[in-house]
């Protein structure tokens, strides 16, 4: 049986990568942290899709210490070959206005804990020689962006890990690689009026956002056999926008 675990499975694009997963056979653990509706609503609406499979909610709030270790020790470390780091969240302020607070939980949500998560479940890995590891970063990782300033600097930091990562673990079969999504149609957008979110899309070539299940879709295919030689990449999906 294939297992994998999404981390943010209850939000937009990580209920999309869980639909696309258990079709191509995954069991999965769907991480959550505040919108339990969402996750367990996405847990039996595959459960009874899948029957022979099975998805398993599990709630950690990520800026607790205490409760990513309790994540950790719940984890069944010698099953798990994919996973995706999808949790985290944007912050849209002047780079002066950021507070301490902000950039620590920026830090710990988008690079310590997707650090810590990957270390703990790497060496079953390594021992089997296969697995995938893929990081859902943001074309701001790539580019920057003015207001995103620390959003930017974390996410470019996946991209880094992304690259260093690979190089360590390709001798052991392990792929890891980095998706940079431009802007996708996700509550996320919410910070924006629709005026602001008209003249963001004529910024883009192709004239809209990306649906979440196109990005789903990149994952799907990282986790195919023809992909197996694909390792330290981040692969752009941002409809021509900054490309």
């Amino acid at each position: 049986m294939k297992v994998g675990l999404i981390t943010g499975a209850s939000g937009a694009i990580g209920n999309a990568i869980a639909l696309e997963l258990a079709k191509e056979g995954y069991s999965l653990f769907l991480h959550y942290n505040s919108n339990e509706p969402s996750c367990l609503g996405l847990a039996n609406r595959l459960l009874k899709a899948y029957p022979e499979q099975f998805f398993k909610p599990i709630k950690a709030n990520f800026f607790i210490r205490q409760e990513v270790n309790q994540f950790l020790d719940g984890l069944p470390h010698n099953q798990i070959e994919l996973l995706v780091h999808n949790s985290g969240h944007s912050l849209l302020k002047l780079f002066q206005d950021v507070e301490e607070d902000e950039l620590d939980q920026m830090i710990v949500h988008h690079m310590k804990v997707p650090f810590r998560v990957t270390q703990a479940l790497v060496p079953h890995m390594i021992k089997e020689k296969c697995g995938q590891i893929i990081f859902i970063s943001s074309i701001w990782g790539q580019t920057g962006a003015s207001m995103e300033v620390a959003y930017s600097m974390v996410k470019g930091a996946q991209i880094s890990l992304t690259k260093a990562l690979a190089k360590e673990l390709a001798p052991s079969g392990v792929t890891v690689n980095a998706i940079a999504p431009g802007a996708v149609e996700t509550p996320m957008m919410a910070a924006f009026d629709k005026l602001e979110k008209e003249a963001l899309i004529e910024e883009i070539p192709l004239g809209r956002l990306a649906n979440p299940s196109e990005v789903a879709g990149l994952v799907r295919y990282l986790c195919q056999p023809e992909a197996s030689y694909m390792t330290g990449q981040v692969l752009a999906i941002n409809g021509g926008w900054y490309c």
